[in-house]
Order: C-alpha cells, then structure tokens, then sequence
C-alpha cells in the first residue's frame, strides 16, 4: 500500500521561509506528476505548483517567483522551497502524486500539513 508523508510545516514570520517535503513509500513502480495543493480556511483548494516526470515545473500565479518545487526520484520525493512567506499563505499544504503502484495509475494524497504565516 502506497502512503505519503509530509514533513517541514510550522510557524513562521512573514518574509520568512520554509521547505516542505513529501515522501512516498510502499509499492512504487514510477511517478509521473508530483504537486503540492493547498487549502486555506474560506477559500477552495489550490494548486501551488506542479512538476513533470521530466522537471518541467509549473506554479500558481500567487507564488510564483517566491516558492520552488523539486523532486528526487530516487528518493520518491518532492519539496517546496518557499521563501518570501506572506499571510495569505497560511493554509494546510497537500502533496499529491500520480503514481503508479502497478500497470495502472493513481492519485495519491499526503495527511497535509499546517503552514502558518503570522507575526
């Protein structure tokens, strides 16, 4: 059974970054698009940033510039740099991950985790 795990929130001042990571463990055959959502209180669920197979990246309008998402296939991980925190960033961060456990893919989620941006 696949699980995703997720490390790295917490509580920080704005201006100030983070780095959050997701592993995935269990059966794993490849992975295709890793991504990270969040979702704050109020407000619907949003992509943050997304990247390929391949390492071609793509953010959210509000954070590109600011946060950086990487991969380390060998590791079955994906990270977000996030630097430049500002309020509005405060929501609970998901990882997600299409995965293939077998010949057949899936999409996978973390617990989530809290990123709280206050001063």
């Amino acid at each position: 059974q696949v699980q995703l795990e997720e490390s790295g929130g917490g509580l920080v001042q704005p201006g100030g970054s983070l780095r959050l990571s997701c592993a995935a463990s269990g059966n794993i055959f490849r992975i295709n698009f890793m991504s990270w959502y969040r979702h704050a209180p109020g407000k619907q669920r949003e992509l943050v940033a997304r990247i390929s197979g391949v390492g071609v990246t793509d953010y959210s309008g509000s954070v590109e510039g600011r946060f950086t998402i990487s991969r380390d296939n060998s590791k079955y991980s994906v990270y977000l740099k996030m630097n430049d925190l500002k309020p509005e960033d405060t929501a609970v961060y998901y990882c997600n991950m299409d995965l293939y456990p077998d010949a057949s893919a899936a999409l996978y989620w973390g617990q989530g985790i809290q990123v709280t941006v206050s001063s």
